[in-house]
């Protein structure tokens, strides 16, 4: 049952009566699986933005034609609300992932989403749904901003028609253990003057079987090469990545196939600031191989919304299996952990701004 339209904020809210957050173990809860009362939806139509409305989370009409289905103009991006040891809820960064989304919508030909509409809504659907944010200790809200095309029509063209959505569901670790990852020169994420630095839907779906066949050989996750050479260090299907060899921390340059990463945006400053030294340029995996064998590679982490700070088990290369140092001998990638999780649950100082309270 749902309660009476109104409008607030500027936004049009439907209300669910009856939460279904009794439901939910927020002591044992499954990544993705479980999600919170109310969505944003938006239209886009007639060439503008119509108005927000806010309802309760469930299916979505459409046909088989809509264009998003046919030809793959579907854009996403991933965010988190935390809840402090005050009880107050907060955003990281998310004005970042609002620009990164448009800049996703700009290369898949697709509209904008205004500033107002984003955080505006945003913030009224996690006012909401605020008890849907579980205590520090149980885990985050994970945020899905969500745009496709809508047109039912069989052509290839842009369409004229778009839908952004906006739903969440409260998340435990993504990643509980330390992360296997294997090298692949089979496959390609993404290709120079391609789609690989935009958060597009169709870059998950064409990792999924090298994913599997990874899966399938113990590891967690493939960490991909180049598109040409086959030969440097891009990123692994889920996150970021760095390395720390000798005294140095090294990260992939950013040369439009890769995806430039918020948490590896806030990861980088705080390397610098912090005294470290840092080099961000092509990595070639053969020098990472050598590092290794000349016991040099100190750690090796992912950097991610949904991944945090994700520490790097063991690399598999061409039959080879490069082990990590122990996680506790790891530095580094222990205080970045540490000191992101302070900042973002308002337990630290945020000498960055990069907080937003709700």
């Amino acid at each position: 049952m749902v309660a009476k339209p109104a409008i607030e904020g500027g936004v049009r809210i439907e209300r669910r009566i009856n939460s279904r957050l009794s439901e939910i173990d927020m002591d044992n809860i499954p990544f993705g699986r479980e999600f919170s009362d109310h969505m944003l939806v938006v239209n886009y139509t007639d060439g503008k933005w119509q108005q927000p409305e806010i309802k309760p989370y469930g299916p979505i009409a459409f046909t088989p034609a809509m264009s998003a289905l046919n030809y793959g103009q579907s854009i996403f991006e991933g965010m988190k609300a935390y809840r402090g040891t005050d009880g107050d809820i907060r955003l990281f960064r998310p004005k970042e992932n609002l620009s990164r989304m448009n800049r996703s919508a700009e290369r898949m030909c697709m509209p904008a989403i205004p500033e107002d509409i984003f955080m505006n809504g945003l913030k009224q659907l996690l006012t909401l749904d605020a008890n849907w944010v579980p205590k520090q200790e149980q885990g985050t809200l994970y945020i899905r901003p969500l745009m496709y095309a809508t047109d039912d029509y069989i052509g290839v063209k842009s369409s004229d028609n778009y839908q952004f959505v906006l739903f969440t569901c409260p998340v435990g670790l993504y990643y509980k253990e330390p992360v296997n990852l294997l090298v692949t020169k089979e496959f390609v994420r993404a290709a120079i003057g391609g789609t690989g630095a935009a958060k597009a839907a169709g870059n998950y779906a064409a990792a999924m079987l090298p994913d599997k066949i990874a899966k399938s050989q113990g590891y967690h996750n493939i960490l991909w090469l180049d598109g040409r050479d086959h030969l440097y260090i891009e990123e692994c299907g889920t996150m970021n990545v760095f390395f720390v060899v000798g005294d140095t921390v090294l990260a992939p340059r950013l040369v439009g196939t890769i995806l430039p990463g918020i948490t590896r945006k806030s990861v980088m400053r705080l390397i610098r600031d912090n005294g470290y030294k840092m080099e961000v340029r092509r990595i070639s995996i053969h020098e990472i191989e050598e590092a290794y064998e000349e016991g040099l590679l100190k750690e090796t982490f992912g950097t991610g919304t949904a991944a945090s700070i994700a520490h790097v088990n063991m690399i598999g290369f061409q039959g080879k299996k490069m082990f990590l140092p122990p996680v506790e001998e790891r530095a580094i990638g222990n205080w970045l952990s540490d000191t992101l999780n302070d900042i973002k649950h308002g337990n630290a100082k945020d000498p960055y701004g990069w907080v937003t309270k709700l």
